[in-house]
């Protein structure tokens, strides 16, 4: 059975920091490239950063360069979103995303968790 569970969700203040994790199992999870996305109330959801692999470097969008750092853990199953100096615009259910680095197989979702900035 496919998963992706993600948690480290919460309510932080301006300039406040969370960590998101997501741990894959059902799969194998280093031929996959995880994506970070999130969805804020009455918008699209947007990517927010991708890991193909350990060892090659992250991709982020422009509003979290230099905010956010993903890393994965393949050994693990497991990737995570260090959030730092959060802002209000940052708000949204965050989703962890599985599709295959290779070929045109299925991708996986997360249930999401919500992450609340204010103050």
């Amino acid at each position: 059975q496919v998963q992706l569970v993600e948690s480290g969700g919460g309510v932080v203040q301006p300039g406040g920091s969370l960590r998101l994790s997501c741990v894959a199992s059902g799969f194998t999870f280093s031929m996959y490239a995880i994506t970070w996305y999130r969805q804020a109330p009455e918008k699209e959801r947007e990517l927010v950063a991708r890991a193909r692999s350990p060892s090659i470097s992250m991709f982020y969008r422009d509003s979290v360069r230099g905010r956010f750092t993903m890393s994965r853990d393949n050994a693990a199953n497991t990737v995570y979103l260090q959030m730092n100096s959060l802002k209000p615009e940052d708000t949204g259910v965050y989703y962890c995303n599985a599709s295959p680095l290779f070929g045109n197989g299925a991708e996986y979702w997360g249930q999401g968790t919500q992450v609340t900035v204010s103050s």
